[in-house]
């Protein structure tokens, strides 16, 4: 479950740098942008935490 959590948080962080990135180099639109860092941030808040407590 632990290692689990740590991918998904992972991904979650990634959900939330790489579009960004995209946005400035003009490969992603801004509407894609904000709904995969949505996505990103609530999976980073719902993994994390079961992680970091352990």
């Amino acid at each position: 479950m632990k290692a689990g959590a740590i991918v998904a948080s992972a991904v979650g962080l990634l959900l939330t740098i790489v579009p960004s990135i995209m946005v400035f180099a003009g490969a992603l639109p801004w509407e894609t942008h904000a709904h995969l860092m949505t996505a990103g941030m609530v999976l980073w808040f719902v993994a994390a935490p079961v992680w970091f407590k352990e």
